[in-house]
Protein backbone atom coordinates (compact mmCIF):
# COMPACT_ATOMS: atom_id res chain seq x y z
CA UNK A 1 0.00 0.00 0.00
CA UNK A 2 2.81 2.09 0.88
CA UNK A 3 4.85 1.73 -1.90
CA UNK A 4 1.67 2.20 -4.17
CA UNK A 5 1.06 5.51 -2.94
CA UNK A 6 4.88 6.26 -3.39
CA UNK A 7 4.47 5.46 -6.96
CA UNK A 8 1.88 7.57 -7.27
CA UNK A 9 3.93 10.78 -5.77
CA UNK A 10 2.26 10.75 -2.81
CA UNK A 11 4.06 11.26 0.97
CA UNK A 12 2.89 9.19 3.25
CA UNK A 13 2.24 9.09 7.07
CA UNK A 14 1.21 6.50 9.56
CA UNK A 15 -1.59 7.65 11.77
CA UNK A 16 -2.40 4.83 14.13
CA UNK A 17 -5.61 4.82 15.94
CA UNK A 18 -7.12 1.42 17.03
CA UNK A 19 -8.68 1.97 20.07
CA UNK A 20 -10.78 -1.47 19.25
CA UNK A 21 -7.83 -3.82 19.77
CA UNK A 22 -8.44 -5.54 22.84
CA UNK A 23 -6.29 -7.04 24.66
CA UNK A 24 -3.70 -4.14 24.98
CA UNK A 25 -0.86 -6.57 24.22
CA UNK A 26 -2.35 -6.98 21.10
CA UNK A 27 -2.69 -3.34 20.69
CA UNK A 28 1.29 -3.01 21.48
CA UNK A 29 2.26 -5.59 19.08
CA UNK A 30 0.18 -4.21 15.98
CA UNK A 31 1.49 -0.91 17.15
CA UNK A 32 5.00 -1.81 17.07
CA UNK A 33 4.64 -3.73 13.81
CA UNK A 34 3.78 0.08 12.48
CA UNK A 35 6.56 1.83 14.05
CA UNK A 36 8.99 -0.75 13.22
CA UNK A 37 7.49 -0.59 9.45
CA UNK A 38 7.62 3.65 9.21
CA UNK A 39 11.22 3.39 10.85
CA UNK A 40 12.46 0.60 8.13
CA UNK A 41 10.80 2.87 5.27
CA UNK A 42 11.95 6.43 7.11
CA UNK A 43 7.88 7.67 6.78
CA UNK A 44 6.40 9.32 9.25
CA UNK A 45 4.36 7.53 12.23
CA UNK A 46 1.90 9.42 14.51
CA UNK A 47 1.03 7.43 17.55
CA UNK A 48 -2.87 8.36 18.72
CA UNK A 49 -4.38 7.72 22.12
CA UNK A 50 -5.50 4.23 23.08
CA UNK A 51 -9.02 5.84 23.45
CA UNK A 52 -10.64 2.06 24.67
CA UNK A 53 -13.19 3.43 27.43
CA UNK A 54 -14.26 5.57 23.96
CA UNK A 55 -14.90 2.49 21.97
CA UNK A 56 -16.64 0.32 24.38
CA UNK A 57 -18.82 2.79 25.79
CA UNK A 58 -19.83 3.46 21.74
CA UNK A 59 -20.30 -0.27 21.09
CA UNK A 60 -22.68 -0.73 23.85
CA UNK A 61 -25.48 -2.86 22.86
CA UNK A 62 -23.62 -3.67 19.72
CA UNK A 63 -21.77 -6.72 21.56
CA UNK A 64 -23.53 -9.48 19.48
CA UNK A 65 -23.57 -7.48 15.91
CA UNK A 66 -22.59 -9.57 13.32
CA UNK A 67 -18.87 -8.97 11.51
CA UNK A 68 -19.38 -6.59 8.74
CA UNK A 69 -22.50 -4.86 10.59
CA UNK A 70 -23.15 -2.12 12.37
CA UNK A 71 -20.43 -2.52 15.16
CA UNK A 72 -18.21 -2.85 12.38
CA UNK A 73 -19.65 0.38 11.14
CA UNK A 74 -19.06 2.38 14.13
CA UNK A 75 -15.69 1.48 14.90
CA UNK A 76 -14.66 2.70 11.42
CA UNK A 77 -16.78 5.91 12.18
CA UNK A 78 -14.69 5.97 15.54
CA UNK A 79 -11.44 5.56 13.63
CA UNK A 80 -12.09 7.46 10.71
CA UNK A 81 -13.54 10.74 12.39
CA UNK A 82 -10.43 11.05 14.48
CA UNK A 83 -8.01 10.57 11.51
CA UNK A 84 -10.48 13.42 9.13
CA UNK A 85 -9.61 16.07 12.19
CA UNK A 86 -5.95 15.16 12.29
CA UNK A 87 -6.18 15.49 8.74
CA UNK A 88 -7.65 18.96 8.76
CA UNK A 89 -5.61 20.13 11.77
CA UNK A 90 -2.02 19.24 10.37
CA UNK A 91 -2.46 20.01 6.53
CA UNK A 92 -3.10 16.84 5.28
CA UNK A 93 -5.43 16.32 1.98
CA UNK A 94 -5.64 13.12 1.96
CA UNK A 95 -6.39 10.02 4.35
CA UNK A 96 -7.04 6.12 3.52
CA UNK A 97 -6.83 3.05 5.43
CA UNK A 98 -5.41 -0.34 5.27
CA UNK A 99 -9.05 -2.01 6.31
CA UNK A 100 -9.39 -1.49 2.61
CA UNK A 101 -7.25 -3.94 1.85
CA UNK A 102 -8.37 -6.40 3.73
CA UNK A 103 -9.89 -9.66 2.22
CA UNK A 104 -12.49 -9.89 5.84
CA UNK A 105 -13.22 -6.47 5.26
CA UNK A 106 -16.77 -4.35 3.55
CA UNK A 107 -14.03 -2.36 1.02
CA UNK A 108 -17.66 -0.11 0.52
CA UNK A 109 -18.51 -0.46 4.19
CA UNK A 110 -15.00 0.91 4.96
CA UNK A 111 -15.02 3.64 1.68
CA UNK A 112 -18.14 4.82 2.72
CA UNK A 113 -16.96 5.31 6.75
CA UNK A 114 -14.01 7.18 5.23
CA UNK A 115 -16.01 9.58 2.58
CA UNK A 116 -18.14 10.45 5.62
CA UNK A 117 -15.68 11.41 7.87
CA UNK A 118 -13.67 13.31 5.38
CA UNK A 119 -17.08 15.67 4.42
CA UNK A 120 -16.97 16.90 7.66
CA UNK A 121 -13.58 19.01 7.02
CA UNK A 122 -12.86 21.44 4.43
CA UNK A 123 -10.00 20.26 2.06
CA UNK A 124 -9.59 16.53 3.22
CA UNK A 125 -10.66 14.05 1.36
CA UNK A 126 -10.64 10.11 1.42
CA UNK A 127 -8.59 8.52 -0.83
CA UNK A 128 -10.38 5.62 -2.51
CA UNK A 129 -8.13 3.19 -4.34
CA UNK A 130 -9.29 -0.30 -5.58
CA UNK A 131 -6.73 -2.54 -2.53
CA UNK A 132 -8.54 -5.59 -3.06
CA UNK A 133 -6.95 -6.42 -6.76
CA UNK A 134 -4.98 -9.59 -7.23
CA UNK A 135 -1.99 -7.81 -7.69
CA UNK A 136 -2.22 -6.01 -4.84
CA UNK A 137 -2.83 -9.24 -2.73
CA UNK A 138 0.13 -10.69 -4.11
CA UNK A 139 2.19 -7.71 -3.56
CA UNK A 140 0.93 -7.75 0.06
CA UNK A 141 1.83 -11.31 0.85
CA UNK A 142 5.23 -10.67 -0.47
CA UNK A 143 5.63 -8.04 1.81
CA UNK A 144 4.58 -9.73 4.88
CA UNK A 145 6.93 -12.50 3.96
CA UNK A 146 9.71 -10.58 3.36
CA UNK A 147 9.35 -8.35 6.53
CA UNK A 148 8.34 -11.26 8.47
CA UNK A 149 4.98 -9.14 10.13
CA UNK A 150 2.91 -10.11 12.50
CA UNK A 151 0.02 -12.28 11.42
CA UNK A 152 -2.88 -11.27 13.23
CA UNK A 153 -5.81 -13.95 13.26
CA UNK A 154 -9.19 -11.31 13.75
CA UNK A 155 -9.93 -7.97 13.26
CA UNK A 156 -8.85 -6.92 17.03
CA UNK A 157 -12.08 -6.21 18.79
CA UNK A 158 -12.86 -8.55 21.52
CA UNK A 159 -16.22 -9.36 20.19
CA UNK A 160 -14.55 -10.73 17.01
CA UNK A 161 -12.72 -13.08 19.30
CA UNK A 162 -15.55 -15.20 19.72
Amino acid sequence: MIEEMHSQGLDVTIFFYNPNIHPRKEYDIRKQENVKYANRMGIPFVDCDYDVDEWYSRSKGMEFKPERGSRCTMCFDMRFERTALYAHENGFKWFTTTNATSRWKDENQVNSSGMRSANKYPGVEYWVYDWQTQTMTDRKYEINAKHKFYKQEYCGCSYSLR
